[in-house]
């Protein structure tokens, strides 16, 4: 992964992004790891990669065809970059395909059984032909692609079989066909009748359909058949244009209907296939080498192993359960953050008292009005339900819906056709921003008829099913200014056009767009004049992404007057932390283990007086100037004390965590002392702490 420094200030946000997802496929390559989490990384990295096509290099090939025209942040060169993508790719694929002969080489050691059409007993024959008649083949479609004038236009996230057919007797005349492989409707993976009990035997759909060509083919009377998997990867960012007569949803309805037919940026093929059925396909679909053509194996869009059948492996799945916060286990959490602050750690802690939160407060005849943001949520979201009970209890309820959630936009839609639909009052659009913050506000009347404000402020979204996935932060809490800051907000989202005071007469939330980035460079900058100074000065930083060239740029300069940096950065990671000018080393790592860092967390030494922040904003451009994001300070000593725990546990590890140096090599940190694994000594310092407040007592 090593890049060309010496003359940039900053790594390609794009050559920085592959090396973090080299550290994904550096888990499925640890044999410490357990079998079914390797899988599942295999599945992780495919599915980063076929999104970074879809976004990343569709944006780099706009930038190509804009020149001088187009927004090229960090991106000077995307020609040569795009260049490096496609040779780091190559390698990538080849280290992901060796990963997955070893894994299957242990599956099998395991007994379990991937089976290909060609590998079948007679019990699993006829049941694959019974499987194929009863469950299959009304999903099955071939097209005779010679016989169309007009090629088919193929689905991005889906895979086809590219057939060819012949007589034994003229194998000149072939004929070619295209299936679709149905696997959104009908999943991929299928257990067949295994010849021994202590055996697992699994077919792919894309097998199943292989060995019943002859039937589906029988009309054309063919006894010679070859079959190859390939997907096509589509542009899919939505180009909304800006016609005022047009609203969001059609805008958005039209820009994923485009998607369907963006431009390919990749395609993935069966190393194997037939040469003429490449060319065809390539002719056909108007590829070029430009085009990304990448050879593969027999299997693609891995993405799908994320859900590879958990019954087959005979030891217990090791991840350990979320458990309740311990002041959240006998008392309403209203109750609760109405005394004091709670922070919850997910997702160490359990993701319940959200919910629980929300549904109180739907139930309480002194709550008027809920306001929430939500980004990605839930396939059956509770959270919407909660909302919903609300409403029909005669709650206001206010839902912030980012429609324009990167492929969440048709899931958000239908959310908001229902939530409308119960009376709820759903915001939609803010011109050229996302909403990202992950704030809600409930207002309650209390008996003095005043009012009193509570609720929570996140890293994370709002997501029961990714909070058992995701680390994050969620404060909440019931004082006053921070909940008068959240207000503002919402003032803000409820009128953007004319409301932007309000995020400017935010006192102690620190807003996006614009001011995270002003107020971020000040407490950088009283850093570095504390250093001159040969003060003791310090900042730490945990966050997902760190591209901002002006960020950078300070972080340099305080690195230079001997501000004591470390950094901890999951994914992009644009800057050159070695460098000799620097007074003091920046530490920077990266951890990529069983649960995705996903927190923002910000120390700032601040004379001896630390200021501590949770944000669900990255340092990104994106997020700094044209997001809607929430920065919140932490005053409870102990939540405060809390974080710095946990960043000190990160910044100890030894085990997961890998050295972000200048030439994204991606080097394990190793140490000679004891081995620390971040997120299992969370676990135990979480639990702990659990243990420790139920023997005291302590509420």
């Amino acid at each position: 992964m090593a890049q060309n420094t010496t003359k940039r200030k900053t790594i390609a946000r794009d050559i920085s992004w592959l090396s973090f997802n080299a550290r994904v496929l550096q888990e499925a390559a640890d044999n410490s790891v357990p079998l079914r989490e390797r899988i599942r990384f295999l599945g992780i990295f495919s599915n980063n990669m076929d999104e970074f096509f879809r976004v990343r290099v569709a944006t780099l090939r706009r930038m190509i065809q804009f020149g001088s025209k187009a927004n090229m942040h960090l991106e000077n060169d995307p020609q040569q970059i795009i260049d490096e993508i496609q040779m780091t790719v190559l390698n990538h694929q080849g280290e992901f395909n060796r990963i997955w002969e070893e894994v299957s080489q242990q599956l099998n050691e395991q007994k379990i059984f991937l089976r290909t059409e060609k590998e079948l007993n007679a019990e699993q024959q006829n049941f694959v032909r019974n499987h194929f008649e009863e469950e299959v083949s009304s999903d099955v479609i071939p097209l005779m692609i010679e016989n169309i004038p007009i090629f088919p236009m193929l689905r991005d996230k889906s895979i086809y079989l590219a057939v060819v057919m012949w007589k034994k007797e003229n194998a000149l005349k072939k004929k070619y066909a295209l299936i679709e492989v149905p696997s959104r409707s009908l999943g991929r993976f299928t257990l067949l009748p295994s010849p021994k009990p202590d055996e697992s035997h699994i077919i792919l759909l894309e097998d199943i359909i292989r060995f019943n060509l002859p039937d589906i083919f029988s009309y054309f009377g063919y006894d010679q058949y070859q079959s190859h998997v390939f997907k096509v990867t589509r542009d899919a960012e939505l180009d909304i244009d800006q016609d005022v007569s047009t609203n969001i949803i059609q805008k958005i309805e039209k820009g994923i209907k485009n998607r369907r037919k963006g431009k390919p940026v990749r395609f993935v093929y069966d190393r194997e296939m037939d040469p003429g059925l490449l060319e065809y396909l390539v002719r056909r679909l108007n590829l070029s080498k430009r085009d990304n053509l990448i050879p593969g194996g027999r299997i693609h869009n891995f993405r799908h192993f994320m859900d590879f059948p958990d019954q087959v492996f005979k030891e217990k799945r090791l991840r350990k359960k979320p458990f309740d916060h311990p002041l959240l286990t006998v008392r309403r959490v209203t109750d609760v953050i109405l005394e004091k602050d709670v922070m919850l750690h997910f997702p160490y802690h359990s993701f319940l008292p959200l919910i629980d939160l929300i549904r109180e407060a739907a139930f309480d005849p002194d709550v008027t009005t809920i306001k929430i943001t939500c980004y990605r949520l839930a396939q059956n979201s509770k959270i919407i339900n909660a909302l919903i009970n609300a409403v029909r209890n005669g709650k206001e309820v206010v839902v912030m819906l980012e429609l324009r959630a990167r492929f969440e936009e048709e899931a958000n839609i239908e959310w908001k056709n229902r939530l409308e639909e119960e009376g709820a009052k759903v915001l939609i659009e803010i011109p050229n921003m996302k909403v990202h913050s992950k704030i809600c506000i409930i207002k309650k009347r209390t008996k003095d008829n005043n009012f009193l404000l509570y609720g929570f402020i996140s890293t994370g979204n709002l997501n029961e099913k990714t909070s058992k996935v995701y680390a994050d932060h969620c404060l909440l809490t019931a004082n006053q200014k921070i909940m008068a800051d959240v207000n503002r907000i919402f003032s803000f989202l409820e009128q953007p056009k004319t409301g932007m005071h309000f995020l400017r007469d935010c006192k102690v939330i620190i807003p996006s767009p614009m001011f995270v980035k002003r107020e971020m460079l000040k407490l950088i900058d009283e850093e570095i004049k504390q250093a001159r100074k040969k003060k003791p000065a310090a900042i730490t930083l945990k966050m997902n992404s760190l591209s901002d060239e002006e960020m950078i740029q300070k972080l340099y300069e305080a690195a230079r007057a001997g501000v004591e940096i470390k950094l901890i950065i999951r994914g992009v990671y644009c800057m050159l932390s070695e460098n000799k000018k620097f007074e003091k080393p920046i530490k920077a790592i990266s951890i990529v283990d069983e649960y995705l860092e996903h927190a923002r967390v910000w120390v700032f030494h601040n004379r001896g007086k630390e200021k501590v922040y949770i944000s669900s904003a990255d340092w990104m451009r994106r997020n700094l100037e044209h997001r809607v994001e929430a920065t919140c300070p932490i005053w409870h000593e102990e939540l405060k004390q809390e974080l710095k725990d946990i960043l000190d546990i990160q910044l100890q590890d030894n085990v997961k965590a890998r050295w972000l140096d200048n030439e994204l090599s991606n080097e394990y940190v190793r140490t000679t002392k004891k081995k620390i694994r971040s997120q299992v000594e969370t676990f135990n310092y979480l639990f702990k702490k659990t243990q420790t407040n139920r023997e005291t007592g302590s509420n």
